[in-house]
């Protein structure tokens, strides 16, 4: 049996969205063999993404910050309905109220995009646990990451990772009642001389395997709470923080295949989002991965397997380079990526860029296209879509 999903929406001007229905279910009913063996979310998020016009197009694949804390600011209003983006990401300033505070926020951003797109967005927010923690009066609280490894020393490995996914499913359920979907966490780097200064108290420690497992227990309390989880920051850090220096790994390909380990394994166990970092990794290539298809592409995708979407991490921390952020955006989406992080100053710059760059062929409509039916495919997945 075939279930259709159809909703309002505004991916082209006057396009007869009763017709793409009926001509998407002929198209099924003449290959039912085929379909048998089709996720028929991928072929819908497909029928989807071919009916946007350029501008919901390029939306989709851009996360923004925003300004206010209460209501939205008229500014960002006016930037979201020129650009009414695939996921917004909240900060401190932006939830540090009340519950009901920020669920009303979130509702009202929610619906805006919504009603621009006739797309729900993602609604992101960092929250690992520890010192990365964004709102205030104990809602959601986690502990550090680290504090397993150390529950694990003294209890066992089954205390523990029992530990995290109990934690990260009570923290989930609070995040997604107040509106969030999606979380820029577990960071899936075991803890190293490499990362120690950028990642003290916020991985799972020093041992890969215990890493794997931990990080897989909190994405399966995440998911059961409904919010995915963008498992963080591949292929590794190195040295200081990577907001304000350059981070480099000096590793050969063998080197590099352990330190991702963790990676491996959550993308084995079903991940569905992974944050690449602005790592530069000369044994690979010449760029940092952020901007490398060489990372995104033959490693992520082809070597290791992962299907879901990549998101890059900020363009503008240091360790990214001198490239202004619309030019960064163009360049890491033509290399591999799916959805791109901005502030509201660079939003309707990074959109107009992305646009351009897709009108005068420096980005194959077919890239663009597949980055934005990853995201549109989860968003069905996760049933943000009815």
């Amino acid at each position: 049996m075939i279930i259709f999903l159809i909703f309002g929406c505004k991916y082209r001007e006057n396009a007869d969205l009763s017709k793409n229905t009926s001509n998407f279910k002929e198209n099924i009913e003449k290959n039912d063999e085929k379909v048998e063996k089709t996720d028929l979310l991928r072929i819908f998020a497909a029928e989807i993404v071919s009916s946007m016009n350029d501008k919901i197009l390029a939306s989709q694949v851009i996360i923004s910050g925003i300004d206010g804390n209460n209501t939205i600011p008229p500014h960002i209003v006016r930037l979201l309905k020129t650009a009414p983006t695939g996921g917004i990401i909240l900060f401190a300033y932006n939830v540090n109220t009340d519950r009901n505070t920020i669920r009303g926020f979130l509702s009202e951003i929610s619906a805006l995009i919504k009603d621009e797109s006739g797309i729900p967005p993602f609604i992101a927010v960092d929250h690992e646990g520890g010192t990365v923690y964004r709102f205030k009066n104990g809602i959601a609280a986690l502990p550090d990451a680290s504090s397993y490894w150390d529950l694990y020393q003294k209890e066992g490995w089954d205390s523990s990772l029992s530990k995290i996914e109990k934690d990260s499913l009570k923290a989930g359920k609070e995040i997604f009642d107040l509106g969030f979907n999606m979380n820029f966490a577990p960071v899936a780097e075991y803890y190293n001389e490499e990362n120690n200064v950028f990642l003290i108290g916020r991985s799972y420690g020093p041992d890969p395997f215990f890493t794997a497992h931990g990080a897989a227990a909190f994405v399966r309390g995440m998911e059961q709470a409904g919010v995915i989880c963008v498992v963080k920051h591949f292929p590794g850090s190195a040295g200081a923080d990577p907001h304000f220096f350059p981070s480099v790994l000096n590793m050969n390909k063998n080197e590099l295949n352990s330190l991702v380990t963790p990676f491996t394994a959550l993308i084995n166990r079903g991940a569905r989002a992974v944050m690449v970092a602005h790592t530069f990794v000369p044994q690979i290539d010449s760029v940092i991965a952020s901007l490398s298809p060489v990372v995104m592409q033959n490693w992520l995708r082809d070597e290791l397997g992962f299907d879901g979407i990549i998101i890059s991490d900020d363009f503008k921390m240091a360790s990214a380079g001198n490239l202004s952020p619309e030019q960064a955006a163009v360049n890491s989406i033509i290399a591999g990526t799916d959805m791109i992080i901005v502030w509201p100053p660079d939003l309707i710059k990074t959109h107009n860029a992305i646009i351009a760059a897709l009108e005068e062929g420096r980005l194959p409509r077919e890239r663009l296209a597949d980055a934005a039916q990853r995201v549109i495919y989860e968003k069905l997945r996760m049933k943000l879509m009815e």
